[in-house]
């Protein structure tokens, strides 16, 4: 029997401290990280190689490029820039290597993989991406090859003054997050040109590819984010057994008093409807107001400050306030058809100072 008792002891504690916690608990809205549209730049130096009739390190040379770009949406981005540098190629027999000098404008269009698999997030370190585009190339100091065919080796496509040539584009790259406006970018693209691009004839295509590496500079954050907001749940209301009806009994004619009208402020906490221990005498005072003047009713009013939550929640902790109010009064003996109760949310702010407006006012004539 002893035993038994214990354990019933033991649930009621356990049950009770399971509610107490659920009642100290506060409602978590969670805050948001939103994408914003920005320009970025990218500066970028490393290797060309463009493919000829030679060991793969016999036609390497530097390349760099300046990218300009603006991102849109948070996995597409566009963007306009210039690369180039130097280029080499090589005439077989005899062995001959030479060199010229390119410039190529650029215009890609770029996907942000990431983005597109695993979601918005601009603190992510690695952010992969591919980029399609179109370049016009302009070859130029061609020096070199117009001697080799000088020298009675020729070369069908020669060109002298300069060249103008249409590119293809196609490439992968990376960012690697250093903070929210500098990354280390890394790339290596592809660029397909026609076949007098290196002088020679070959009857196919000239493919030139560029290995880089450099800085993605961005104009602005890219995002912008709102902190978590914490409220108080909605307080459980039991509803009280209903008083046995009182016969009134005829009282006799009592000569008619002017009363005057009482107004009570009760203050809130910061996104709390909770009753402060500070405010409870004044909602006895309106009370004991409330007694003594049987005919009169009170107003009350609840109110939210505009410039913390957000119109929904502030528009729930205005109706919790008001209604906590008139249930405090309730709970003194107050009936509720002596009772108006209403909320206005942040739609009103009744007082200049906005740590007033989280307030029930309450008017009683």
């Amino acid at each position: 029997m002893n035993r038994k008792k214990l354990w019933l002891t033991a649930f009621v504690l356990a049950l009770g401290g399971t509610v107490s916690f659920a009642q100290e608990q506060k409602i978590k809205e969670e805050g948001k990280i939103e994408f914003k549209p920005h320009w970025f730049m990218q500066v970028q130096a490393g290797a060309a190689h463009t493919v000829g009739e030679a060991k793969f390190f016999d036609l390497i040379s530097p390349a760099a490029a300046v990218n300009i770009g603006y991102q849109f949406a948070p996995a597409w981005s566009a963007r306009v820039g210039g690369s180039g540098w130097q280029a080499k190629g090589r005439w077989v027999t005899p062995q001959q290597d030479y060199q010229y000098k390119y410039l190529q404008g650029n215009a890609d269009i770029i996907s942000d993989l990431s983005t597109l698999f695993c979601g918005f997030n601009p603190k992510r370190v690695f952010n992969g991406y591919v980029f399609a585009g179109i370049g016009l190339n302009r070859g130029f100091d061609n020096d070199e090859a117009v001697a080799i065919d000088a020298n009675g080796y020729k070369m069908d496509y020669l060109w002298t003054e300069g060249k103008f040539l249409v590119a293809g584009r196609l490439g992968l790259g990376c960012n690697l997050r250093l903070n929210d406006r500098l990354a280390i970018n890394i790339e290596g693209n592809a660029n397909i040109l026609s076949d007098k691009f290196n002088s020679k004839k070959a009857g196919n295509s000239d493919w030139q590819f560029n290995a880089l590496v450099g800085l993605n500079i961005k104009f602005g954050k890219g995002y912008k984010e709102t902190k978590p907001v914490y409220y108080e749940p909605e307080p459980v209301v039991v509803e009280q057994p209903k008083p046995a009806p009182v016969i009134e009994q005829p009282q006799p004619k009592k000569e008619v008093v002017a009363v005057q009208p009482m107004k009570q402020d009760i203050f809130f906490a910061l996104n709390s409807a909770r009753i402060q221990d500070d405010q409870k005498p004044k909602i006895d005072r309106l009370a004991e107001y409330l007694q003594k003047n049987p005919s009169a009713k009170v107003q009350v009013t609840g109110y939210a400050d505009v410039n913390t939550g957000n119109a929904r929640i502030n528009k729930a902790l205005s109706e919790k306030r008001a209604v906590n109010v008139a249930d405090a009064l309730k709970a003194r003996g107050i009936s509720t058809d002596r009772m108006i109760v209403d909320s206005k949310g942040d739609t009103v702010q009744p007082y200049k100072t906005p740590e007033e407006n989280r307030v029930s006012i309450c008017i009683a004539e």
